[in-house]
Formats: C-alpha cells, structure tokens, sequence
C-alpha cells in the first residue's frame, strides 16, 4: 500500500531535497497544494486531513501554526515531521536523530510527532553523546564546537548571495553566541554546560564540517584517542548511515567529500604526545544534516525501511 505525504512548504531547499528522494521512492506519494492556496490554512487543512504524513519545511512560526492546524484534527491528524527548530526541544516531539541513542528509531517509528535535528547539532551530538554516556567526556566539561557549512544551509538570501555576486570565501558568523542550535546541542548531547559554538560558511554550496577540540588529560580516566574512536565505533556499529572511519593519514579532511550522500562520518585525530584530541564530524548539510534525515525519518514514521532510497555513493 502506497503511503501519502503533504510537504507544508515544498518550495524551499529542504521541502525540495526531501521531495526529490520521495520521488525515488515507489512506496510514497507526494501530494502537493496548488501554488496560490499554499498559504490558505482551510485548503492545507483539507490536504492534511487526506493524508498519512505531514512534513513542515517552514519558518518556526510557520511550523508551529501548521503544527497546530494538524493536530486541530484530532483522531483524523496526520503524523507530523518538522523540519524547523520549533518543536526540537519541546518534550512533546521526538527527536529525530534515529542513531543518537539505542532504541531512537524504534522511538521515532512509534511517535506522532517527529522533530528533524539540525545540521550542526548531528554532527556535534553525533560526536558528544556516546563519550558522555560511557563517562569519558564529564557532562559539564567545557565543549567548544567549531562547524563550517556549505551556503545552502543559510536560506535563500545566503544562497543568492553566494550564487550571484560570488559571496565571501569564508565567514564566521553566530558571534554573538546565540545560535539557534545550542539548545538543541546541549539537551541531546548530554551536557550541563552551555557549549560554546562558533560557526561558519564556506564558499561551496554542500558540505559540513563539525570539530570538537579536547585535552585527554582534562576527561576522565585520561583516556587515549583510541579509547574515544573504541566508544564511537561500538556506539554506531551495525548503523547504515553513521560510520566510524579512521583518521586520514595525510592529516587532512575535505568537506565536500560526502556531498549528495545521506552518511555522516565520525573521525577521532589524536596526538597522544601532547595528549590532544579533535573529534570530527562530516556529512552533507542538505543530506544526514536536512533532506536526508527527514526521509529517513519519514520511512520510520511510515513503518517502511527505513534506508531504502539512503544515497550511500561517494566519489573517490
């Protein structure tokens, strides 16, 4: 049987990413609203009420009075995925980031509501929770999280920017500390502290970098760069998407490389002469950071495979 989904806000990069891999995917069919009643909430309420699955690709406030609209229909609601930061630390949804803890897909195939993690937040929870959870890293230890992303993950303006005038070779930006992230950071990665998170733009369009600076001797146990990598690998082993690779050897990582894929990488570099390490996270932004999660998401929720349409390839 053929399940039925409603993008709420399909015109955007996210919206567009997830209905290009469900248009791969015979088991789903997208149903779209006609553009000039996508913002008459009777018409998107009626298209709801039709439906197996809402996915919200809309501003926060959008999100929470789409949100609101479905759940006004009681027994008849759909399921909702939100792909906004609105809902992600609200104990109401379910985090979707079905590899982060054991029995977090099992916990999203069960939920009614679903809200998609961010970019950043996949790469740096991806890293931090399972060294917490092992008692490696103390969950009021004092993270700093370094991130570079693609421009496509900045909206349509940063987007434009970049595609029309050539925009800036790189950029940091969030200086003010108060990144819409953090919260979401600090909730499911475990941690007392209010990370530190500096993020950044490259001038590519994909692509994501997540690094986490640590001193061995400050964690507990002291552990080797090895004990952390042994944590990771046996956090996420058995999993599709999350792998655990081996440093590179020449020491180097390009953050272009998992463009077009839905994996996210996870790599501990050490240098156990100065006892440092730098945990580091790679993915595409629009892929295991966006589109790619909700699809995955999307299957949970729908009760079918779930890496069925995951777009594994990677060039050489």
């Amino acid at each position: 049987m053929t399940a039925t989904v409603f993008i709420d806000g399909e015109s955007g990069t996210t919206g567009l990413g997830i209905r290009e891999r469900l248009a791969a995917t015979p088991d789903v069919t997208v149903k779209s609203i006609a553009p000039e009643r996508r913002r008459d909430p009777e018409a998107r309420k009626a298209l709801m009420e039709e439906v197996d699955l809402v996915v919200l690709c809309l501003p926060d406030d959008a999100a929470k009075e789409s949100a609101a609209l479905a759940a006004s229909l009681g027994s008849a609601a759909p399921k909702v995925l939100d792909a906004s930061t609105a809902h992600r630390v609200n104990p109401d949804w379910t985090y979707g980031f079905a590899e982060f803890l054991p029995g977090q897909a099992d916990r999203i195939a069960q939920a009614r509501q679903v809200a998609n993690p961010g970019c950043y937040p996949t790469g740096a929870i991806g890293l931090i929770r399972p060294l917490i959870d092992a008692g490696l890293v103390p969950s009021d230890y004092p993270i700093t999280i370094n991130a570079a992303s693609g421009y496509s993950g900045g909206g349509k303006a940063m987007i434009e920017a970049h595609e029309t005038s050539g925009g800036p070779a790189f950029e940091l930006y969030g200086l003010k500390l108060e990144h819409k992230h953090v919260a979401e950071t600090q909730l499911f990665g475990g941690l007392t502290r209010r990370p530190l998170f500096v993020p950044s733009v490259a001038h590519c369009r994909q692509g994501m970098l997540v690094s986490i600076p640590l001193h061995l001797d400050a964690l507990a146990g002291k552990p080797s760069g090895g004990d952390l990598q042994a944590v990771l690998a046996d956090r996420y082993a058995g999993c599709d998407l999350v792998r655990v690779v081996p440093p590179a050897a020449n020491g180097k990582l390009q953050i272009e490389a998992l463009n077009d894929t839905d994996r996210l990488e996870l790599t501990v570099y050490a240098n156990e002469t100065h006892r440092q390490a730098v945990l580091v996270a790679r993915l595409d932004n629009l892929g295991k950071g966006a589109s790619g999660a909700a699809v995955q998401n999307i299957r949970l929720m729908l009760g079918l495979h779930a890496g069925a349409t995951a777009r594994e390839t990677v060039d050489a």
